[in-house]
């Protein structure tokens, strides 16, 4: 990774993570910390998911990042009022020294520590955040609604950073990280898909010096999050500086120690019945039958992408290989001004050979559902009669390095993780 500072890469500063009181759940005052959390609001697409995280608890945090109401307008201020509501009955509470929070998910043989605080924002052109993926507008809108409305970052973004190859010569915020981790937790909770979470506070003042310095001198790649962080710089606008809406909560986690899993974002096409969409590749495509359950053909799916584009189409009860395009199809409607990386992504070749050229399909909510989880995402196709379009992740290495370049993927094209839970520390801007 590039080092911020330096005139060549055009960096003028690095990271700038600062301390804040966090506001958390009072665990006395609700049934269990687990029972409070949530998934990102964007990873909880199902409504199904939504009522059963409302009647988990009824302080579940899923009423603040996602109220129900008829209108957005509404919703916000229904959250608003549940946010207050619940600050005045000491259900959420700040904590009284400001402090950064090392925050620790563990399943299995898989672990992911990393420090959460309050960034100072920059635009893409600083070099110093580097987003990788496209927004859509009508998301920063509702996003930026629901923080206007309830003044409080709801959810850390997931952003990574890459400490030193080997051990530095002073301490910095991976061994300030450790050494935190080594400590009794300020709370500790394992949530029903088997991780188990824990959270410290580093308030001591040589450990914020060290890991503010070590931080200054880092450039961090944005992994999830990329509405949340474009809101966070469209409400900057509206508040002039300085003000708390210079900053924006986010988890930084050095994938050094730490590398993230990556995962494909799959597509469920409302209106476009998988046989009128295999109907339109043909010929231009190549089409084969694979067999399920869901594992094999994913499987088969990554044998595919191994070597050139493929997609996996279902919904129809059985599994579509769609792989080989047509190098001149792909000529003729991917654009040529972009890297040549970019041109071969299958997120690339998705939005400007299917679903643009072959399938026209636009890119609203009405036509297109954009899930993170495989077997939600076939699910809803087989309910409804769409299409379920499903992807092979990226390779981390190429998401950074064209993210480096300063250019964005299409948007929804990657899925890291394992993602923050919701819920466990917030950050109020008054």
């Amino acid at each position: 990774m590039t080092t911020p500072g330096t005139e060549e890469n055009g960096v003028r500063d690095g990271l700038r993570l600062m301390p804040f009181h966090g506001l958390r759940y009072v665990p006395e005052r609700v049934g269990s910390l687990a029972a409070v959390t949530s998934p990102p609001y964007d990873v909880v697409v199902r409504p199904d998911g939504l009522h059963h995280l409302e009647s988990a608890d009824p302080h579940n945090i899923v009423r603040l990042i996602l109220p129900q109401a008829d209108t957005s307008d509404a919703r916000n201020e229904q959250a608003a009022r549940t946010l207050h509501d619940w600050l005045a009955a000491g259900i959420l509470s700040a904590d009284p020294e400001p402090a950064l929070y090392v925050y620790e998910q563990r399943k299995g043989d898989m672990l992911q520590r990393g420090v959460i605080g309050a960034l100072a924002l920059s635009t893409a052109d600083a070099g110093i955040v580097l987003p990788h993926e496209d927004v859509m507008p009508h998301v920063v809108t509702d996003r930026a609604g629901l923080m206007r409305a309830t003044s409080a970052n709801l959810e850390p973004l997931l952003l990574t950073y890459r400490s030193d190859d080997g051990d530095t010569p002073v301490p910095g915020a991976a061994e300030v990280v450790e050494a935190t981790a080594s400590l009794p937790p300020l709370l500790c909770t394992t949530t029903e898909d088997g991780f188990r979470h824990r959270l410290w506070a580093i308030t001591d003042p040589v450990d914020l010096a060290a890991v503010t310095a070590d931080l200054g001198h880092r450039q961090a790649l944005i992994a999830d999050g990329h509405h949340r962080w474009a809101t966070y710089l469209r409400l900057q606008e509206e508040h002039p500086s300085p003000t708390p809406w210079d900053f924006g909560l986010v988890l930084l986690v050095d994938t050094v120690r730490y590398p993230l899993q990556v995962r494909a974002i799959h597509r469920m096409l409302r209106r476009l019945p998988v046989t009128e969409a295999l109907a339109a590749l043909e010929g231009v495509f190549r089409i084969r039958q694979v067999d399920g359950p869901l594992s094999a053909a994913l499987a088969a799916l990554g044998e595919a992408s191994a070597l050139g584009n493929a997609f996996l189409l279902t919904g129809d009860g059985r599994f579509h290989l769609v792989s080989d395009p047509d190098p001149a199809l792909i000529d003729r409607t991917v654009r040529h001004d972009r890297p040549e990386a970019w041109r071969r992504l299958d997120a690339t070749v998705l939005h400007a050979t299917l679903l643009d050229t072959l399938w026209h399909v636009p890119d609203s909510p009405e036509h297109i559902v954009y899930i993170h989880d495989t077997e939600a995402t076939v699910d809803m196709a087989e309910r409804s009669g769409g299409t379920a379009v499903l992807l092979h992740p990226v390779r981390e290495e190429v998401v950074r390095e064209l993210a480096r370049q300063g250019v964005t993927m299409p948007r929804k094209s990657t899925s890291f993780g394992p993602k923050p839970a919701t819920g466990l520390v917030l950050r109020s801007l008054h």
